[in-house]
């Protein structure tokens, strides 16, 4: 990839307490875009570990959760003027190799939305997600944390989540709004270590509740 097309493109990185995998998954995507990290309020070596791979790190002092992750990751690429934002998580669960994918459609093919899709959900309560998704908006997997967006988007709307939506209001207000999309599948990795999003019974409860969010708003 032309260096001038790098930097046309970031790659946001939310983490909390990563330290174990953030270092290669950083320079997996280097390659592809300007890393963003975005450290929320680890305890861990987590911004450290991103410091030392030459990422731009924004730090949290304490623990906001996933949405406001991205809310300041997408905060960051919007000030340093980047075209395209594509997220990927910091667990080492998503393979860099279908960045070659993201990349082709958003700045080659002009697609305005680059939406993940895994080949099976993690949980029952993302199932149901996926059922309203697939029924309103023709979307298979509002979950998957990997996603490639125009920013042209996120100016439109005037930022990433309002709602709690789990990492998917913006793409839904694209879809929303006849912006253009595809999908692409995506392989994921085992994690090294425990998930980070709280008991089952926990997380399907968030997960339905930021269904229910979408639905009133969208």
């Amino acid at each position: 990839m032309f260096v001038l097309e790098r930097s046309r493109v970031a790659i946001v990185i939310p983490a909390y307490n990563e330290s174990n995998t953030i270092g290669k998954v950083i320079q997996s995507v280097s390659d592809y875009g300007v890393v963003i990290v975005v450290d929320d309020g680890s305890t861990d070596n987590t911004f450290n570990e991103s410091k030392k791979c030459n990422a731009v790190v924004v730090r949290h002092s304490n623990n906001l959760g996933y949405d406001e992750a991205l809310n300041s990751g997408f905060r960051e690429a919007k000030r340093l003027n980047f075209s395209f934002v594509i997220t990927f998580d910091a667990d080492g669960q998503h393979v860099s190799s279908v960045l070659d994918k993201y990349i082709d459609s958003l700045l080659y093919k002009k697609v305005d939305l680059v939406l993940g899709r895994r080949k099976k959900p993690a949980r029952l309560s993302e199932r149901v997600f996926m059922l309203y998704t697939d029924y309103k908006f023709g979307w298979h997997d509002p979950l998957c944390g990997m996603k490639g967006y125009n920013m042209e988007i996120y100016r439109k709307m005037g930022g990433f989540d309002s709602i709690s939506s789990i990492g998917t209001e913006l793409a839904i207000y694209g879809l929303s709004n006849g912006y253009s999309h595809i999908e692409v599948e995506i392989p994921i990795l085992d994690r090294v270590d425990k998930p980070r999003f709280y008991s089952t019974f926990k997380s399907n409860m968030l997960i339905l509740r930021a269904m229910f969010r979408v639905i009133k708003k969208y």
